[in-house]
Order: C-alpha cells, then structure tokens, then sequence
C-alpha cells in the first residue's frame, strides 16, 4: 500500500493547524495592534529599533551582508533603504536618537585591537557552517559614541575601562542613562549629554540593565538579575537612587526591553515562560499599567500583546504613543526584522 496519501494528509493537516494558529493569533492581535507591516529589508538580521523625535525615521542595529556583527543603520519609514551610520567594523549597539533629532548617540567597540583576530574568529565559524549561540556581548572595550544624523564627526563620550552601553537620552535632553561594568558588574549610571559628571545610580549584585527615563525624567525603568542569574525582572528606580520599586517578580519567567508609553501611564516589555528552561520558551509582548501611590510606584493590570507563535520582542513606542515597533521573527524567511502597528490601547486608538 502506498503511503503517499497518508503523507499527503499530514502535510495537509499540519499546514491548516500552522494557518488556524496564525489566523488566531491575528484575531487575538488585533485588539491592539492593527495594520501590521514589516519595515527592514535586504539586511540578513535587524532589531532593537527606536523612532526619531518627529516619528518620520529610525535607527537600528542590523547585521551587513558579510560582516559579522551588528552596525548601526537611520531609515526613514517612507523608504526602504537604510544608511549605516556607524564605524563598519567592531560590535556595535543600542543605539537611540538625541531629542533634537540631530545627533545619533550607540556604543561601539571598533577601537578593540584584536578587532581582526576577532573578526577572523567570526569568519572562520561561519564559514565551517557554524553558527554562535545567542549571547549578549559585554564587550570590555564598548564605549558610547555620539555622531551627526550623517554618520560624521564621531565623538566617544565614556571612556571608564569596562562595558559601556545600553544608552539613551532623558526626555529633555541634558542626561544619558547607560549600563556600565566600570566597578565590577553591569549597573546603572547617568551622565550629562557631553559625557560629564557621571554618577551611578543603581549598585546591585548581578546585571542591572537596559535603562530608559520615564517621560517626566523623574525615574527610569530597566531590568536586573539581582534575585537569580539571568532570571530578568523589571524595576524603576528615581533618578537620584533613593527610591526603587519591582515590577515582576516572577522567577519562572524573563522579563526584559521594559519601555514606557509618551503617557507615562503604562509600559510595554517582553517576556518569556522558563519553567521548562529556556527550550521552547517564546518571549511575546506584555503591557502593564502602572500605578502611582504615596510615591510609590506599583504594577498594575498586566495584559498580553502578541500571540504570534515567533519571538517579539524590543518594544517601542512612537513620540506621539500612536505607533509600536518591536523586533520579530515573524518573517517568511524566519529573520528577525523590525515591525510596526498601529497602536491601540484598550480597543481605542
């Protein structure tokens, strides 16, 4: 007996349970999320994008065709042609617009000197066939840079001997806040845009990263491992370090990207069930109101964003809070790209 026909209905059947899992998946979405589109192109792996001030354009981390790590790319969301802007060589990331939209600030490590050996390194993998396991680089010779919007005149900002990374502006544009290894581990510090009088503000056993200001600069958001290696919960802190507070705490799950919507009311962050271990886990996106009380501030209702059966994750939101962007393998070639929506907020745009 031939065993085409039988073969031939597995397909069949596989194919329609992977069609109903994403027709559910957009019907569950659309609560939210609405006119969904991929916005990078032509380039193997993009994400971790962020808009600029006037919501025109963004900036991104993506992989060039036949260099090994991340650079730093601006496109305008108009076109699909996306400008590097960083050096071309080194590990480059976490990039972010200044508020005025004329500066780009990231960190790179392209003064490293064994940037060839490294890059050779890379080379030799790939071409064998290998392929790196994901893990996050705190590379010892990443510094944060500023350029202009042209990619010229580069000016590196930190200089502490460690990782320097993780940027972005407050909203008024005088600080920068980072995460920083320069005593010992990953922790948080903020600086003047120019790069001067550094402080630190969180000194926390484990990695404390991935810091973003509220919209009123009065506290910043980010994520640590302080309670189990690698288990990232969310937290804010107030800007002078005084006061801190935990958003999750759920140590079967990890929590990270934490970003706040323009109101201030509410964030958005990706998480991922590790109960079973990291086999199998999807990170999705989640938002969570945020309560204020006594000056305090508590988590609130917490609602599922994206039920897609790929990886989201990095969410973002647009200036005027009416778009989201995140990275997602959603793709038909399976690459992680950027994507936006509309954005709605309990059913209402």
């Amino acid at each position: 007996m031939s065993r085409t026909p039988l073969l031939l209905g597995l397909l069949l059947s596989l194919t329609t349970t992977v069609v109903l899992a994403e027709e559910n998946a957009s019907v569950q979405e659309a609560k939210h999320l609405t006119n969904i589109k991929q916005v990078t192109f032509g380039l193997p792996r993009a994400g971790e994008g962020y808009f600029s001030p006037d919501g025109k354009a963004i900036i991104f981390q993506a992989y060039p065709i036949g260099y090994p790590f991340y650079q730093i790319y601006v496109q305008n969301l108009d076109e699909r042609v996306p400008k590097r802007v960083s050096p071309g060589r080194g590990r480059t990331t976490c990039a972010y617009f200044s508020r005025d939209g004329d500066s780009l600030l990231f960190a790179s490590a392209h003064v490293r000197p064994d940037l060839d050996k490294i890059e050779k390194d890379a080379r030799d993998l790939a071409a064998a066939g290998g392929r790196r396991s994901y893990a996050w680089d705190f590379d010892p010779y990443m510094d944060i840079y500023v350029t202009s919007f042209d990619g010229s005149k580069l000016t590196q900002l930190t200089d502490a001997e460690g990782y320097d990374a993780e940027g972005s502006y407050s909203h008024d544009g005088k600080h920068i806040v980072f995460t920083s290894s320069r005593d010992g581990d990953p922790d948080i510090y903020v600086m003047d845009a120019d790069g001067k009088n550094v402080r630190q503000v969180v000194n926390k056993d484990g990695y404390d990263g991935g810091p973003f200001f509220s919209p009123d600069d009065k506290w910043i958001l980010f994520r640590s491992d302080r309670d189990k290696e690698h288990m990232l919960q969310l937290y804010v802190v107030s800007v002078d370090g005084k006061h801190e507070f935990q958003l999750t705490s759920d140590l079967n799950t990890v929590n990270w990207a934490p970003y706040y919507h323009p109101s201030g009311d509410y964030i958005v962050w990706a998480r991922a069930d590790y109960s079973r271990g990291p086999r199998g886990a999807n990170f999705d996106i989640y938002s969570m109101q945020l309560n204020h009380e006594d000056g305090k501030i508590l988590p609130g209702e917490v609602e599922r964003i994206t039920h897609h059966e790929k990886a989201d994750v990095l969410p973002v939101f647009s200036p005027d809070g009416k778009k989201l962007m995140w990275t997602s393998s959603r793709t038909d070639d399976a690459s992680s790209q950027l994507w936006i929506a509309d954005w709605k907020k309990d059913g209402k745009e």
